[in-house]
């Protein structure tokens, strides 16, 4: 499955300069990873955001969110913000800064 590469492109502009930020390839998708914790990525033409399992029904109640599924059963931890969700540079940014904001409070893997 490609990915929407403009909206990678988005949110590697909206982290320029934080260190310790690295990328992969999974879920079909590109996952964004600081200190080896996935903070965000981009399924399809979706921004793929993690927020923790203690914000993850508040995340659901945002607009343009749904839950992240891929194997039936969702992820408690992730919702997919579609298109709509991201489209005005603020969302975005709003979106990168949660979820990065989570992934730094984790401890780094090795």
């Amino acid at each position: 499955m490609a990915y929407d590469e403009a909206l990678a492109e988005r949110i590697r502009e909206a982290t320029a300069g934080q260190p310790g930020l690295s990328e992969r390839k999974m879920f079909g998708g590109l996952a964004l990873m600081v200190g080896g914790n996935m903070f965000c990525g981009v399924v399809g033409d979706s921004l793929m955001a993690r927020v923790g399992t203690d914000r993850h029904h508040e995340a659901l109640m945002r607009p343009h969110v749904r839950p992240m599924d891929f194997t039936g059963r969702p992820m408690r931890s992730m919702v997919f913000v579609g298109p709509e969700g991201v489209r005005e540079p603020a969302d975005l940014a709003a979106w990168v800064s949660e979820t990065l904001a989570f992934a730094l409070s984790l401890p780094p893997k090795r």
